[in-house]
């Protein structure tokens, strides 16, 4: 390993549009808060991925930038990174071409990446927009999963990924669960960053590029998954005294 553990954040004028950039930003700085030297690399679209990335990163983005990515990524650097256990964190957009295929706004299927065994088509019904909340389906993740998702996207899992989380408020995947994770590629439609609302889920991420790390005073982080978690519970509350209706007088 390079005496700079170096996250790659892949093309952020592309797969950048709901700041998941920010997703490197809180890798690097939960890593150099523990005297662990790291950078970030924004790599452009007319860039080569490197190949002596540790960590990859990708965001969300718009139908024509979802295409293009999948052009750019097809010289197999990030399967090839995959391939090596060296972890990939995808967010919506990046996660649905990471499949083995997706679609566009008018309805034509694309060929992904291919690292996820999963294909995304269309919800039935409205588009999946507010706060989507997940119970950990992994080993070595506990705390619940909190993030903003904005999708029009049914994201399926085939036999060889498995889900992040099982959704307990919100949409995700639109099967009850929300995200992917296979080998070394993780994948979630939580946005927020993901990581800044999500701590826990950051470290599992680092541990499998440094090992064991050291504990972090997170109470600011806390205090802003209470504040989500409790406006979430507010919501939820205000949704089911509109469906109630007490019965009218007379009848």
């Amino acid at each position: 390993m390079p005496d700079a553990v170096r996250i790659a954040l892949v093309f952020p004028s592309l797969l950048g549009t709901y700041g998941d950039g920010g997703n490197a930003s809180v890798l690097a700085q939960r890593l150099r808060w523990r005297g662990v030297e790291a950078e970030t690399v924004d790599v452009a679209v007319d860039d080569a991925l490197p190949e002596q990335a540790d960590v990859y990163v990708l965001g969300g983005g718009e139908d024509t930038a979802q295409t293009l990515a999948v052009s750019r990524l097809a010289d197999g650097v990030l399967a090839r990174a995959a391939d090596a256990g060296k972890p990939v964190f995808a967010v919506c957009a990046g996660f649905q071409i990471l499949g083995e295929t997706f679609l566009d706004g008018a309805g034509a299927v694309h060929a992904g990446v291919g690292l996820i065994d999963c294909r995304t088509d269309r919800l039935p019904g409205s588009r999946a927009v507010g706060e989507l909340l997940g119970e950990p389906a992994v080993d070595g993740v506990v705390e619940l999963l909190t993030g903003y998702e904005n999708h029009g996207g049914r994201t399926l899992l085939g036999p060889a990924a498995k889900p992040l989380a099982r959704v307990r408020s919100g949409t995700g995947n639109g099967d009850g669960v929300d995200g992917a994770v296979q080998g070394s590629v993780v994948a979630t439609y939580l946005h927020g960053p993901a990581l800044a609302r999500n701590p826990a889920l950051a470290d599992w991420l680092l541990s499998k590029v440094v090992g064991d790390l050291a504990p972090l005073d997170d109470s600011e982080e806390q205090e802003l998954r209470r504040e989500r978690l409790t406006a979430l519970r507010r919501a939820r509350a205000a949704w089911w005294r509109r469906q109630w209706r007490p019965p009218a007088r007379g009848t």
